[in-house]
């Protein structure tokens, strides 16, 4: 009942709430923040006890039905720890934007409906429920990208809705196969579950499932070549959307990849096969893609989607060496780059929704106007680099060790020079954004500046020490996202360590 109850309450607070009667905003700014409070004890209490329940049989040995085992709730805490930290977040942003009434409802709504389905897909028993919410979550978080409602945030929205149904496609089609192949309950179990009767004869087949349903979930993790919905969708929706886009929902797709290959297939039956190749090759090719166009371009959060993509792949690299020490060091990734990830996509709402800048080149000097946002940059970009003690350190240190150990051949070698090169592009393409905004130069002069208000009114007001720092309620997100991913480089093997 737990289980279910944790999964259920913010789908149906979030479609509840927009039809009660509150008397003003700040009623419904308060009930948001309680669900999502109450949501969190839930959550917690979820992951200290653990449990498992079956909702319903769909067919003979396919069914609907949660269980908390120790990845899903390592998922669960990166969920809750976001999912938290942009309801917060996202209050003053809208109310930056002067945006109110039904279209913040609307927004919130689909936003706890997906939080709901993500706390659902990492909970999942079996590879049929995890798929049914998977979908859940992509339908949920497209009304997320349109919220606009412009012309380029419908075909934004579109786009993403189009490639998730294609990457889904494919990964209903490994989920045929796996479960024609399974035996018992084909409930999740470190190792797999395959029939090796059945599958005798057959494995060609099944390979070649299974490398459709690293693809398909791939989508939704940007891995190429499904990767071409999130440089469209981020720039388009709003921060807190492209925070929750980029930092959380994405990982839906690598935890549905873990859950196929160490959880159902087993790691060995891939091991040293066309498909591990293939996906090795796959996920390189994302890093150094994902960085090059990442620093190529200067529009902020286009930028951050490219890092995205390149970013996330780091996590299906290290799974790919198909090794407790490769599952380590993705899971690690995880939640290191949901935190740095996170806050990034944070400070750029901040940049746009205080200042109106949406450019690099526009966001010189932006250190005395708000150093305590562009600090929360300056670190999660430390963090994304690799640069000790953050926790994108330990966590690539993990992989390349991983990759190193595990490999063979070139790809015991080239992975690690990619991981080199793109952290390289990584540095370059954060810290400049940095290196500007704390030192302009001397002859660089900006007495005045136009600032918009809580209330979307804007004004010139002089460029003082900390003249558009946003309020508490987006500074602290950010710095609770920062010290996770401190936390993640010093505690991170540890954390990981409880949960795998």
């Amino acid at each position: 009942m737990l289980l279910l109850l944790t999964c259920l309450v913010p789908a149906a607070g979030g479609v509840i709430l927009p039809f009660l009667p509150f008397r003003d905003d700040s009623g419904r700014k308060a009930a948001r923040i309680i669900l999502m409070a109450v949501t969190d004890i839930l959550g917690a209490a979820c992951i200290a006890g653990g449990g498992a329940v079956t909702l319903f049989r769909l067919a003979d040995g396919v069914t609907i039905a949660l269980k908390a085992d120790g990845a899903g709730k390592f998922f669960l805490i990166a969920v809750l720890i976001l999912y938290t930290v942009v309801t917060v977040y996202a209050h003053e942003y809208f109310a930056l934007e002067n945006e109110k009434g039904r279209e913040l409802d609307r927004f919130f709504a689909f936003m706890f409906v997906s939080l709901g389905a993500l706390l659902s897909a990492g909970l999942s028993a079996n590879l049929v429920t995890l798929y049914f919410f998977f979908e859940l979550a992509t339908l949920s978080t497209v009304p997320l990208v349109l919220h606009e409602m412009t012309k380029e945030a419908v075909s934004a929205g579109l786009k993403y809705l189009f490639y998730s149904i294609a990457g889904a496609l494919l990964g209903l089609l490994a989920v045929f196969f796996v479960y024609s192949f399974g035996t018992g309950s084909a409930e999740f179990v470190y190792g797999g579950f395959l029939d090796p009767a059945k599958v005798a004869g057959r494995e060609g087949m099944l390979l070649a499932a299974v490398f459709a349903g690293i693809v398909g979930f791939g989508t939704k993790a940007g891995l190429y070549p499904m990767h071409g919905w999130l440089p469209t969708a981020h720039p388009i929706a709003p921060a807190p959307a492209s925070a929750l886009l980029s930092a959380i929902v994405t990982k839906a797709g690598v935890l549905a990849i873990i859950r196929l290959v160490y959880y159902s297939v087993g790691a060995e039956f891939l091991l040293g096969t066309w498909v591990q190749r293939a996906w090795m090759c796959l996920a390189m090719l994302t890093i150094f893609m994902g960085s090059m166009m990442a620093f190529r371009e200067k529009v902020i959060k286009k930028r951050l989607a490219y890092s995205s993509i390149s970013q996330i792949s780091y996590i299906l690299l290290a799974l790919s060496t198909l090794s407790p020490d490769g599952l380590e060091g993705g899971l690690l990734h995880l939640m290191s780059h949901m935190a740095a990830k996170g806050t990034l996509f944070l400070a750029a709402g901040v940049f746009i929704a205080k200042l109106g800048r949406r450019r690099q080149d526009e966001l010189k000097g932006i250190g005395k106007l708000m150093p305590v946002t562009l600090w929360c940059y300056m670190f999660a970009s430390l963090s994304l680099v690799g640069i000790p003690p953050m926790g994108g350190f330990l966590s690539k240190w993990v992989i390349a060790s991983a990759l190193i150990n595990h490999g063979s051949g070139v790809f015991a070698v080239l992975p690690p020079v990619i991981l080199i090169i793109s952290a390289l592009l990584t540095a370059g393409y954060l810290f400049p954004v940095v290196i500007d905004g704390f030192f302009p130069g001397r002859d660089f002069v900006q007495d005045q500046v136009k600032i918009t208000a809580l209330s979307g009114e804007s004004s010139i007001q002089p460029a003082s020490e900390g003249a558009a720092e946003p309020t508490a309620a987006m500074t602290a997100p950010m710095l609770c996202l920062s010290a996770v991913a401190l936390i993640m480089g010093i505690w991170g093997l540890k954390i990981v360590g409880l949960f795998v």
